[in-house]
Order: C-alpha cells, then sequence, then structure tokens
C-alpha cells in the first residue's frame, strides 16, 4: 500500500471497500478493471452472503473494490442497503458505494450491438429487462457515494472518471465532488462538508420560477439577488479555495462538498453550480451532482420499452 493509499483510509478502518455496481452495461467491468489498475483488489460477481467474511478476515492490506449487480447468486437491493448501512457503522470498515449509471436508450443500444441476452430477460427483449433493472436498482442509486453518468463516456473517458475519484497515487490530484441535496431527505452519506442554502431567498415562491431549478439562469440571478449572497459566496469561495490545497497535503484523495436547501431544486443547485465552476476554474477536477434532481429524473424515467421504440 502506497503512503497516500495508507492516509486516505479512514484511520481506525482495518478494511476499505468500494462497492461497484449499477445496471448491466453501464461499465461496471471497466470500472473494476480501472481500481485494479489502482491497486485495488478486484473481485467482480461476489455473493452478498460472503461481503461479511471479507471483513471479518485478516486485513488484505491493499483495498478492495466488488463488483456487485442482478447477476450476483444472491442479489436483493434490499439486501444490498441493509449490508451499506451495517457496514457503514462498522468501525473496521472505510466503505464507498460507486454506481455507474446510464440512460436506458444507451443500454438498449449497447445489448443489440453485442446481441447479449439481459440477465433479467433471458427469454424477453433488452428493452424489458434494462427497465426491471433499473427499477430495481433505483433505492441503491440514491444510497450511492459516487455516480458516474456513462451514457454519453467512451473508455477512456471512464477510466478518466473512476481514477479522478480513487487514483490514491502520490501523483493524483484532489479531485473534488460538488453536491446539492434536500434537507427533507436528510443529510446525505460521506458528504466532507455541508453549507445550508436555506437562509437566502426561495425561488419557490415564485410561480414563474417554481417548476425551474437553480441551473436555469433565471433561478441562478434571483438567488444572486438576495442582499446576503455576495459576501457569503465570497467567503465560501475562499474558505474551500483556502482548505482544498491543505486537504490535499494531507494525502486526501476525494472530499465530497455539500449544499442543501428545503426541497434540493433552487438555492442549493445554484450555489453548487456555482462554486463547481469556480473550483474548476481554479484547476481543481470537480464534478457535481444534483441529488434531489437525479431522484425526480428517475421518477419521470419513461419506460425502456418505450425509449427502444423512440
Amino acid at each position: 500500500m502506497t503512503p497516500a493509499m495508507d492516509q486516505r483510509m479512514t484511520p481506525d478502518a482495518d478494511h476499505r471497500l468500494v462497492f461497484v455496481t449499477g445496471p448491466s452495461g453501464a461499465g461496471r467491468t471497466t470500472a473494476i478493471r480501472v481500481l485494479e489498475d489502482l491497486g485495488y483488489e478486484g473481485i467482480d460477481n461476489i455473493p452478498l452472503s460472503l461481503v461479511p467474511r471479507l471483513v471479518d478476515g485478516a486485513p488484505l492490506g491493499r483495498p478492495i473494490a466488488l463488483g456487485l449487480d442482478v447477476r450476483n447468486r444472491d442479489f436483493n437491493a434490499t439486501a444490498l442497503i441493509e449490508l451499506i448501512d451495517s457496514l457503514t457503522r462498522d468501525p473496521r470498515v472505510a466503505l464507498e458505494v460507486l454506481y455507474l449509471d446510464c440512460a436506458p436508450g444507451t443500454l438498449i443500444r449497447r445489448y443489440s450491438e453485442t446481441r447479449r441476452r439481459h440477465p433479467l430477460a433471458p427469454n424477453e427483449t433488452p428493452a424489458q429487462g434494462v427497465e426491471r433493472e433499473i427499477d430495481l436498482l433505483a433505492p441503491i442509486r440514491v444510497r450511492a457515494d459516487h455516480l458516474i453518468d456513462t451514457t454519453d463516456l467512451n473508455q477512456h473517458d471512464l477510466k478518466a472518471e473512476v481514477g479522478a475519484l480513487f487514483d490514491t497515487s502520490p501523483a493524483g490530484r484532489l479531485s473534488v465532488s460538488v453536491q446539492s441535496f434536500s434537507y427533507k431527505r436528510g443529510v446525505p452519506r460521506g458528504v466532507d462538508m455541508i453549507f445550508d442554502c436555506r437562509f437566502l431567498a426561495n425561488p419557490h415562491w415564485q410561480p414563474a420560477l417554481r417548476a425551474l431549478d437553480g441551473r436555469d439562469s433565471r433561478v441562478d440571478a434571483f438567488v444572486q439577488n438576495d442582499p446576503r449572497f455576495a459576501e457569503f459566496f465570497q467567503r465560501l469561495r475562499d474558505l474551500l479555495l483556502f482548505l482544498l490545497p491543505a486537504h490535499l497535503e494531507e494525502g486526501k484523495a476525494h472530499l465530497a462538498i455539500g449544499f442543501g436547501c428545503t426541497g434540493g431544486q433552487h438555492r442549493s443547485v445554484a450555489v453548487a453550480e456555482r462554486i463547481g465552476s469556480v473550483l474548476a476554474e481554479a484547476g481543481w477536477p470537480v464534478s457535481k451532482r444534483h441529488r434531489e434532481l437525479e431522484r425526480r429524473g428517475a421518477e419521470a424515467q419513461p419506460d425502456a420499452s418505450k425509449v427502444a421504440g423512440a
């Protein structure tokens, strides 16, 4: 284990685990290979019932990447969530969940190109299997610490994304994840710093803005128009640009920053978008994630069978 890798692990944790999951065809195998190249022990399609035995055994001496999906012999979404909860509470374990996402239409196209049968629809169309799998994995997607959408990524792009999150080599840079969330859903797991944006003027009470989100320029302008915004954002910017080099010097490879508001739609999204752009312009590798918007997008996802016919 390299010194940087050792520093990145929780000081009291004997085992560092990364669960790699997501719909079939989204790139899980590629992600595990990248993690293996980064020094992880990769184990694909391990039965869920065997995972606790890894924790009960002697420390391996390096982190482990476990591929978990519907092809696992005893795969069950509820059981996987319970396992995540159990390992998160275990002081011996430092766990992260990486979810590889992909648009249904792209998954269907990938299956059509390879002529493979979908594991959940061996005697039916790939579209039916894709639809079932996305529904089955929806609760796990919400619980993930890291989400990579591979819809428009080639293998090189995916390798870069995974490397930015999990590269523990001394030459690796600190990668930053900027996330927005809804306090109604609770504080997300795995976030290092959280900033409450509920003191800012709420666009929800403006009928013309209610259906929009913080990525819209009109919502962004409304939030910026709050007389407290300019000073808040300047102080926030200065604080983060001061802290990031310190975390890098400490040996951290990834830092997650969360911004919350009541609904996770307007204020937190606008601030996360702006601070993500500022940090990227300063040279930091930044990924952005809007948890509540993702949740609503998943709920509004069209049937895969309809996508296939589009």
